[in-house]
């Protein structure tokens, strides 16, 4: 197998890799298919990009396709449950947990507050003119670690 990897796209893909070597280790019959899949989605990306003159995936997309997958999941989850199918709704939750552990874990209020302070320090925002410069600065620096519409709340308290 050949990776494709850049400077940006280390982490993630690291990261998956040691969850999938941990869990042939561990002969974890649940996760290493996840694992599997998800490494698949990634090279199939790569490829496409690749084709297109593209580089490799980044760490911010490797996050979109994680997301894209725990919503799949979700969906499939309630049409299961939906066709009195609870075995497979079941599986169907067990890998949104796996595909969900490999996703930065979300701030909790008093990290999002401490983030929301020092965004608008850095922005050097001082009223409400500025509020799409730091919320643009959040979901860059923070991306998928936080709820924006909590976020958006509070910076717009710090500006008024």
């Amino acid at each position: 197998m050949v990776a494709f990897v850049t400077g940006d796209s280390n982490a993630m893909r690291e990261k998956i890799a040691q969850a999938l070597k941990a869990a042939i280790e561990a002969q974890d019959k649940e996760r290493i298919p996840t694992l599997r899949l998800i490494q698949a989605a990634i090279r199939d990306r790569d490829s496409a990009a690749r084709n297109a003159g593209r580089d490799p995936v980044s760490d911010e997309e490797i996050r979109e396709i994680l997301v894209r997958m725990v919503k799949q999941r979700k969906e499939s989850a309630r049409q299961f449950e939906e066709s009195n199918r609870p075995q497979e709704a079941a599986a169907e939750r067990r890998e949104i947990e796996i595909i969900s552990g490999l996703l930065p874990k979300p701030l909790g209020d008093d990290a999002m507050r401490k983030a929301c302070e020092q965004v608008v320090h850095e922005v050097g925002a001082g009223s409400l003119r500025d509020m799409r410069r730091c919320m643009n600065a959040l979901k860059e620096k923070f991306p998928d670690q936080m709820d924006l519409g909590k976020a958006s709340g509070i910076v717009k308290d710090m500006l008024q």
